[in-house]
């Protein structure tokens, strides 16, 4: 149904990623940059807030009628759990706590991961170093999608629909990609997550438990703030790999739309990415950007020039140190 894209196989490029280079020379001249990489307090109080604020709307919908509990977790709890993912994105580059305590970023990880329903946080952290390290390589970047991804989605309703199930792609890509054995930090996570929503199921009801997983699951499918999985990377520009977004809705994002910025500079926490920008203006304004995520979302399904190939990849060269 729909008109089938024109691409067949991922753009293979045979150049390093473009973010060390941008970062040495960036660096070189504005040296002050450096003291932007520090971990962010409020990060913590935020990440508090909103498990207290998913903690009573589980209260308030173990009583609605079904359609509602459905509403709210769509247009409401799927803002909050989606913000939350990108807060454990901010936790798993150690912001809270800092780099001296990295396992404390861990434990504050799990407690994000809380509201969400699935355990996801420690394997998060384990995969997205791995990305900012090796973006786009072949077997390595799990934030690639398979080869089924790019053959099957290859027109406009498939393509619909793989925006819908994007999170059951994001959570099942990495055993096809690049399995990696099980650590004792995700089996913790596992069975605290497991154990919050037993705890959840007996003290609310079975309507909280569902409007909890159903805001993830709606939340990170055909939502608006997912328009962030596409524009990060997807190749909507031939030879540019990144995209930044300046829109409003970095304000529920912790700035992940700062996204050359972010992958220039991962040890700048998200609050302090727009400082980034200033800084070194004349590095990211003439770069290809967006200013809406929805717009972004609506073109990569009508557009038959884009689907899951429209990704930059590259055979890795040289050692691989994985997480």
């Amino acid at each position: 149904m729909g008109s089938r894209v024109s691409r067949e196989d991922f753009e293979w490029v045979y150049t390093d990623q473009p973010h060390a280079d941008r970062r040495r020379q960036i660096l070189a001249k504005y040296p002050e940059i450096k003291s932007l990489m520090k971990p962010d307090q409020n990060l913590i109080w935020i990440v508090v807030t909103m498990v207290l604020v998913q903690l009573a709307a589980f209260y308030l919908v173990k009583d609605l009628d079904w359609k509602w509990v459905l509403f709210w977790a769509y247009t409401f709890g799927s803002c909050i759990n989606h913000s939350m993912t990108l807060a454990i994105h901010e936790v798993s580059h150690n912001f809270a706590f800092g780099h001296h305590r990295a396992l404390w970023n861990r434990w504050f990880g799990m407690f994000a991961n809380l509201p969400m329903g699935v355990p996801y946080s420690v394997s998060f952290k384990r995969y997205h170093m791995d990305h900012h390290r090796y973006l786009g390589a072949d077997g390595i970047d799990v934030d690639i999608p398979t080869d089924f991804e790019g053959w099957f989605f290859c027109t406009t309703f498939r393509k619909f629909v793989w925006v819908v199930l994007q999170p059951l792609f994001y959570a099942f890509r990495p055993m096809f990609i690049n399995p990696k054995p099980i650590s004792s930090l995700e089996l913790i996570n596992t069975v605290v997550q497991v154990a919050f929503n037993v705890i959840i199921y007996n003290v609310f009801g079975v309507k909280a438990l569902v409007y909890m997983l159903a805001a993830s699951l709606l939340g990170l499918g055909l939502h608006p703030i997912s328009g962030h999985f596409i524009a990060e990377h997807y190749m909507f520009l031939k030879g540019h790999e990144t995209y930044s977004y300046y829109g409003p809705l970095n304000l529920l994002t912790f700035n992940v739309g700062y996204h050359n910025e972010h992958h220039d500079f991962p040890n700048v926490p998200g609050k302090n990415l727009p400082l980034v920008r200033k800084i070194a203006a004349e590095y990211y304004d003439n770069l290809p950007h967006y200013d809406s995520w929805i717009r972004v979302l609506y073109d990569f399904i009508m557009d038959d020039t884009i689907s899951p190939y429209s990704r930059m990849k590259r055979r890795q060269k040289g050692k691989v140190v994985l997480d």
